[in-house]
């Protein structure tokens, strides 16, 4: 593996270079330092909101590129290189959809701002982790702001309760299992891969000059346009078909670990 021609580390949030606690560890920054003296730029791409994710990487936030809302965001500090919005037909469309689900809660994701219609403590307390800008309204078909995707959230199991009954919307919408819990609708251009691909043109970057490293459903175009893609042990199946390699779980620092070998 021959990791000299790297000029670009691509990494996934939650499940990845999160721990299960949501945390980035200590080394990862003193890591990146390292990355940025090599003239290594850094992406962070992520099913989460813009602010939740600058969030986390606070010390690091404007030296860095954001991919946010599976990709249908690009952030460089302030200035925002990349928006895919679904259109108001397709965002009423897919609440019709989800709306009768039983214990099935929808969340409209702008670029500012996340909408909510579920105010129980349970709900909120999840929410709070993932979006640091939301509002609870009683009708997210009466929101004006522009949705960048629509999460929809099952506190048991995202690909068993929600999957089936919105994959329908595939023939015209991208439809993602982000995670064990979520469910990720966008528009078809919005995921990780079409981002990514903007980024790395943006900066001519070739397939074995980028690393990638992710752990779901979500993550996998970006990961097929790498040379060096890393599924996380913890990762799902799908995930480890499509890696090129893989490495230790996000609680035991996989990330880190393959970029301590790339430095």
């Amino acid at each position: 593996m021959d990791l000299s021609q790297i000029r670009m580390v691509v990494t996934d949030m939650d499940g990845t270079l999160l721990n299960s606690k949501h945390e980035v560890s200590p080394r990862f920054f003193e890591i990146f330092e390292e990355l940025k003296k090599k003239d290594i730029i850094f992406v962070a791409a992520s099913g989460r909101q813009y602010n939740s994710m600058v969030d986390k990487l606070e010390p690091i936030k404007n030296d860095i590129i954001v991919i946010a809302e599976n990709g249908a965001l690009i952030k460089q500090q302030d200035k925002v290189l990349l928006t895919t919005p679904i259109n108001k037909e397709e965002v009423g469309r897919i609440l019709d959809i989800v709306s009768p689900l039983k214990d099935v809660h929808p969340v409209l994701c702008g670029q500012y701002n996340a909408y909510a219609n579920d105010a129980s403590d349970a709900f909120l307390t999840m929410l709070q982790e993932y979006y640091s800008e939301f509002d609870i309204v009683k009708d997210q078909t009466a929101v004006e702001a522009e949705v960048l995707k629509i999460a929809i959230y099952h506190f048991e199991d995202s690909e068993k309760y929600i999957y089936p009954t919105v994959k329908q919307l595939e023939d015209k919408l991208k439809v993602k299992v982000s995670g064990a819990n979520w469910v990720d609708v966008s528009h078809k251009n919005a995921h990780k891969g079409f981002a990514l691909q903007k980024v790395m043109d943006q900066h001519q970057i070739a397939a074995n000059q980028v690393m990638v490293f992710g752990d779901y459903n979500n993550d996998l175009e970006m990961m097929q346009l790498s040379n060096y893609s890393f599924a996380m042990a913890n990762a799902h199946p799908n995930v480890k078909k499509v890696a090129k390699y893989e490495t230790v779980s996000n609680n035991e620092f996989g990330v880190e670990r393959v970029l301590e070998k790339l430095l």
